[in-house]
């Protein structure tokens, strides 16, 4: 006879099937390159043009996709099955656009703002090789360094002026979201250097609507008209002063200060001023010769090429790119001949004393010293905040 097996104990010996997996949804982190459009981002990730149209209609009523930057991310959701899920972008660091399926054909567009939180973090530190090395060992924000150097820059040298030794504080912003992530970092709101013993320091002021600048304790202006090395990252390779000049053999007074740096380096405007030479000058090679105020002008020799739009009579801006570094002329290698002339006659870039900036009224420096204050005070409790979280 056969023996069967109650239906339960068949059953429970069968194994169980596993259930099919849904399709995952495939996710593309894109960035907005030159010559892009959001119709062109979606296509190319493989959404269907009719898809892609009525994401973008959706899309403009909250935001104009024209106002995309480069640079900036579209983030894609697709499921195998239905095409198109999700498009989100961020505008802003507190806005955020999503455009989400609707049904089989449609799109609804959605905007949400992050509350931040401000909140101003402190940080010092001993330079023993670079202000860089220094910073970045402290946790301080790229960003932030870059503006540390950027209010210091008409006064500091910090390629030759930076010792072992030296000292550096800064307080600046943060920005935090509802779980206390930092999204982004504000304004240096106040900065101290000590080179050499000598004390700089420096505290961001308004001095009237939306004029905003950084001053000395003494409410002058950090800003000076005149940039002393309208270059980044260059070497100092000439000083102003007599020399045995490489190209003629014999000793020459030199009449300016040369930068060495690679063929291509952005050279800046050094002040706001009205370019009064743009051209080829003899042993110049390549030369653009900037009028600015007071008197003064700055000269920069053997470009490589001039920047686009800068022209004999327009007008540039303190910190504008005016052209290229080359070895045009009567060069040995790629520089930049740097030249400063006050009323005419060529003077020492790295010693002339520069025309002061922006000097405070008596009722806004009276506003000062109550801002500067307020932000010693500041500064005096994150300093013993500093000091106990480090012990």
């Amino acid at each position: 006879p056969i023996l069967e097996a109650p239906p339960e104990q068949i059953l429970a010996s069968i194994p169980p099937q596993a259930a099919p997996e849904p399709n995952p949804d495939k996710k593309q982190n894109l960035k907005v390159r030159r010559g892009d459009t959001l119709m062109s981002i979606m296509l190319s990730a493989g959404v269907g043009r009719d898809e892609a149209n009525n994401a973008v209609s959706a899309l403009r009523a909250v935001y104009n996709p024209k106002d995309l930057r480069i640079g900036q991310r579209i983030h894609l959701t697709m499921s195998k099955d239905d095409g198109l899920k999700e498009m989100r972008l961020d505008p802003s660091v507190i806005r955020q656009i999503a455009v989400r399926r609707d049904n089989a054909t449609s799109f609804r567009a959605f905007e949400t703002q992050r509350t931040l939180t401000r909140r101003v973090d402190f940080a010092r530190g001993v330079i023993k090789s670079s202000l860089y090395k220094a910073a970045v060992k402290r946790d301080v924000p790229l960003s932030v360094l870059g503006e540390l150097i950027r209010i210091y820059s008409w006064d500091v040298d910090f390629q030759r002026e930076i010792q072992s030794g030296d000292r550096f504080e800064v307080a600046y912003e943060r920005f935090v979201d509802d779980e206390g992530t930092v999204v982004r970092h504000g304004e240096v709101i106040y900065a101290r250097l000590n080179l050499s013993g000598d004390q700089k320091a420096l505290y961001r002021f308004e001095s009237r609507p939306g004029k905003i600048d950084y001053f000395d304790e003494k409410g002058r202006s950090a800003k000076r008209p005149l940039l002393r090395t309208p270059i980044d990252g260059a070497r100092l390779s000439s000083r102003f002063g007599k020399r045995r000049h490489p190209v003629l053999g014999y000793t020459k007074m030199h009449r300016g200060v040369d930068f060495a740096a690679a063929t291509g380096t952005p050279i800046y405007a050094a002040g706001d001023g009205v370019i009064s030479y743009r051209g080829r000058k003899g042993g110049y090679g390549k030369y653009v010769r900037i009028r600015h105020a007071g008197g003064y002008n700055t000269a920069y020799a053997h470009m490589s090429r001039f920047r686009k739009g800068v022209t004999l009579g327009s007008r540039v801006r303190q910190g504008q790119v005016i052209g290229y570094v080359g070895t045009t002329g009567r060069s040995t290698g790629p520089h930049l001949h740097y030249e400063i002339l006050a009323g005419g006659r060529q003077v020492n870039p790295l010693t002339v004393k520069m025309p002061s900036g922006i000097k405070l009224g008596k009722k806004t420096f009276a506003k000062f010293q109550a801002k500067r204050t307020n932000i010693d005070a500041l500064v005096a409790g994150l300093q013993k905040e500093t000091v106990i979280t480090r012990r």
